[in-house]
């Protein structure tokens, strides 16, 4: 069988950890299986916020990696916010905690005004150039970006347009309707920008790849080029047989990076009620925060008084992360409380689904994710608004586990399982080429 090729413009790939490495890390696993070779363009050395060397396992051992070096403006800012040189930088706009309050607050200004549409900027140009020589002496049938950073998508619009290749952009989230991008301290003049390199991006490509139902319904008002939403999921090779067995303390996960616009006070003030309330549950419950954590969660933490419930842990590889989901009693899931929060599905909710352990799911609003959980039955929904019912679910659950009765009732998804998403993105890609 011959392959048709195709090349993958993405800034994030192994050994880079994080959930903006998996999709397209997934997709390449699988594309062989439904006929596509992939070739892969990223940088050689990246800032990476996370290594893991887990997800080298899902790379073919023979495929192609295009590698070319990238300058980027992070030691500066590192140095001008006063953190060290091998210190990591956080997604979005985390703080630590540690940065100055004044020369962050310049450096947001700095990057929103300045660096357009994104600090990876200065890749644009030498891509093009390396990959028109590329171009010259292999063929490809065609040309995948994936962004955030959305520079992979300008990089990819050259290149298309010289080559007459057709485009697929994968936008894993939003551009100017991101978590941040109110928070970027905008000019007129660059707020106009990033809406015009926006617009020229979703008109210039074929096709256009969205991860949820509202972002497609968003990008349609923006733009008649056709979009296919093609969600996250998970890997159904990274859930073994394992059986979930009760810890000794009850022990609710989450997995991923808590940044301030996640910071949820209503579950700080819902877990202080809770154990002034009932001793046995001061005692015997845990909360597990898994991965970069804001300094504003850790201060609320403290000023809750919360310290004695709550553990948190670094960055842990993702095949550990899997193990530790399946072996929680619950799952936390929090949706940003932002004006985009309606068409956020992350990808950590589709693995826990995959983990079979029930989820507890906290957000603003009733958006995307309420559809998902509702249609696979595997957790509760509840707004940040009902503290008194999210008490209630904590208890219940805390309570179940006491009696030894298990509250998960899934019936799981396969249509979130990464193999069948690979192959509706390669039907997408066969559709361009045919």
């Amino acid at each position: 069988m011959t392959h048709k090729k195709v090349l993958i413009i993405t800034y994030y790939w192994p050994p880079s950890g994080g959930s903006g490495v998996q999709r397209w890390v997934k997709f390449v696993k699988y594309m062989r299986l439904f006929g596509w070779e992939p070739i892969i363009y990223t940088p050689s050395n990246p800032e990476r916020p996370e290594i893991d060397h887990s997800l080298e396992k899902d790379i073919p051992n023979d495929i192609q990696i295009l590698k070319q070096p990238i300058w980027e403006p992070y030691s500066f800012y590192k140095k001008f916010v006063g953190l060290k040189k091998d210190e990591k930088l956080g997604a979005g706009l985390m703080q630590t905690g540690q940065e100055s309050s004044f020369f962050k607050e310049l450096s947001v200004w700095i990057r929103g005004n300045f660096f357009i549409p994104d600090a990876r900027k200065f890749w644009i140009r030498p891509s093009i150039k390396f990959l028109n020589h590329y171009l010259s002496d292999h063929s490809i049938d065609a040309i995948v970006s994936t962004g955030p950073p959305h520079s992979m998508h300008l990089i990819a619009k050259k290149i298309a347009e010289r080559f007459s290749i057709p485009w697929l952009a994968d936008f894993r989230d939003p551009w100017t309707n991101i978590d941040f991008f109110e928070d970027l301290k905008l000019t007129p003049i660059a707020r106009r920008k990033h809406h015009q390199l926006e617009k020229s991006v979703l008109d210039a490509c074929d096709e256009l790849a969205v991860v949820s139902p509202t972002m497609k319904e968003e990008f349609e008002d923006m733009t008649d080029t056709p979009i296919c939403m093609i969600p996250n999921g998970y890997d159904a090779e990274d859930f073994g047989d394992e059986k979930y067995t009760p810890n000794e303390r009850f022990i609710l996960s989450h997995i991923g990076m808590m940044s301030a616009s996640r910071n949820p006070k209503v579950l700080w003030e819902a877990l202080s009620e809770l154990s002034d309330e009932y001793s046995e549950f001061s005692k015997k419950f845990t909360l597990r925060l898994i991965g970069k954590v804001d300094g504003a969660v850790h201060n609320d933490i403290q000023a809750f008084g919360l310290e004695h419930l709550v553990e948190v842990e670094d960055y842990v590889p993702h095949d550990e992360v899997v193990n530790l989901q399946q072996q929680s009693e619950a799952l936390l899931l929090i949706i940003n409380n932002t004006p985009n929060a309606a068409m956020i599905l992350t990808g950590k909710l589709f693995e826990y689904i995959a983990a079979k352990r029930p989820i507890i799911c906290l957000s603003p609003v009733k958006g995307d994710v309420k559809s998902v959980l509702e249609e696979s039955q595997a957790g509760t929904f509840i707004l940040y608004s009902q503290k008194d019912r999210l008490k209630e679910e904590l208890y219940s659950q805390f309570k179940n586990w006491q009696n030894g009765v298990s509250s998960y009732q899934s019936t799981g998804s396969k249509k979130y399982s990464r193999q069948y998403l690979t192959e509706q993105i390669c039907t997408e890609l066969d559709k361009l080429t045919s």
